[in-house]
């Protein structure tokens, strides 16, 4: 099979989770398990940490794999969902698996695999961790695909466990609270293992230090930290003033990433005191060069100038949330909101938080989870949102940049996988 075929035959055998949501979904470790004893265990072959949490694991995920590629380890880097090419899911020091890896893996595994029925994260997570461990990298970073407990990453005992912070989504797998949530992520706390918490309420906090005790692992909560002191927002990033390393720029955007960035910070701390060489100039440098490093896309990206289009892939309360202050916050002639959603996501509360001062260009993603953007429309319309359908994300940017003068500000976002189409379509891919 060539690549491309490969990559279709795994997402007929076994759908993604972005194609068709839930019915993707499966509970427990049985099956990854079985995998990962067929390959010869390739996870037990590097160090790991372990990133968990509602919105944030990607930026901290990237960032802190930037900052140990800048001290000179070798480094592995499991995310998802990918935006462009399958590949992004698995990368080593940035540069993503070869084509042929993904071909070869198939063919030699699929006898032993296909009667299993895995599905598509759990054979793509034994897939990464292979290789991986064929690469023999020093130290992977593994960003947690749903949950924590029953996730099928929550094999590995890693040197630091991260969780990010607790949002509203997923809530027919983890919980309708965020205190049943906050036990599920909960769940990638190890006997011993230090865990790092970069946002917590009350009953988030008391969730994580109940489970912290009972297995025994020293938790530390960022908020409490504070190695960052201020954050100056800038047009390409941020300008952190820190504790330790006095100003770093960050150049991913976004009122999300101080808090994201506090998070890093307190975990870089610990994992000095677990033995990792890190340098003050590694840690300033992959703030500055994440993407370059990593390749990551989609948070709060700059697709051009004049007028000026933005896209950001937050997708749930917690991300809507920040984006929509963010816009709210914008200096410019007219806001131009490019927005699409998936079906299966809070639809009605994000619609509530989207600024009213703007002109919408209502569209749908190219999956089959998509809310189709009439309907959305539609639901816009109860909340002062008003605008235009379009079938596809080029359409629905075309028309917005048609009707912008160069002081105009457009935002594309509201899903994923709106992002992706848009990347896709632009050639802004890394």
């Amino acid at each position: 099979m060539t690549y491309e075929e490969t990559v279709t035959y795994l997402y007929n055998c076994a759908p993604p989770f972005q194609q068709v949501g839930g019915a993707a979904y499966k509970e427990g470790l049985t099956t990854t398990i079985a995998l990962d004893d067929h390959l010869g265990n390739p996870h037990r072959k590097f160090r790991t940490i372990h990133v968990a949490g509602t919105n944030g694991k990607g930026s901290t995920s990237h960032t802190i794999a930037a900052i140990l590629q800048e001290s000179g380890y070798k480094v592995g880097l499991y995310t998802s969902p990918h935006l462009i090419d399958f590949r992004e899911r698995m990368r080593v020091n940035g540069v993503m698996a070869p084509k042929e890896y993904v071909v070869d893996f198939v063919e030699k595994h699929k006898e032993f695999f296909e009667p299993l029925c895995p599905s598509f994260f759990e054979l793509t997570t034994a897939m990464a961790f292979n290789w991986f461990a064929e690469q023999e990298v020093d130290i992977a970073v593994i960003e947690v695909g749903l949950g924590g407990r029953l996730d099928c990453t929550n094999i590995i005992t890693p040197v630091l466990s991260i969780i990010t912070n607790i949002s509203l989504d997923h809530i027919q797998f983890l919980g309708n609270t965020a205190r049943e949530i906050a036990a599920e992520k909960a769940g990638i706390i190890k006997s011993g293992v230090p865990v790092v918490i970069g946002e917590a309420t009350a009953v988030t906090r008391e969730v994580f230090g109940s489970k912290a005790k009972e297995v025994g692992a020293p938790v530390f909560f960022a908020e409490d930290e504070r190695p960052v002191t201020s954050a100056t927002p800038c047009r390409s990033g941020f300008e952190y003033m820190t504790k330790e390393y006095g100003i770093i720029n960050g150049e991913l955007g976004g009122f999300c990433q101080e808090k994201n960035a506090n998070t890093i910070l307190c975990a870089i701390d610990k994992l000095q005191h677990k033995g990792l060489e890190i340098t003050a100039d590694a840690v300033r440098k992959g703030f500055t060069n994440t993407t370059v490093l990593t390749g990551l896309m989609g948070r709060w990206q700059t697709i051009s100038e004049n007028p000026r289009i933005v896209c950001d892939a937050g997708h749930n309360i917690g991300g809507i949330e920040y984006v929509s202050r963010q816009l709210e916050a914008q200096e410019c002639d007219t806001l131009r909101i490019v927005f699409g959603m998936v079906s299966d996501k809070d639809i009605t509360a994000v619609l509530a938080m989207m600024p009213k001062k703007a002109e919408y260009y209502f569209t749908q993603a190219s999956i089959q989870r998509a809310m189709p953007a009439t309907e959305l429309k539609k639901k816009a319309s109860a909340f002062g949102l008003t605008g235009n359908a379009y079938p596809t994300v080029p359409e629905a940017l075309k028309a917005a940049t048609a009707e912008s003068n160069g002081n105009d500000f457009i935002f594309v976002g509201g899903s994923c996988f709106i992002v992706a189409d848009l990347l896709a379509s632009t050639g802004k891919q890394q």
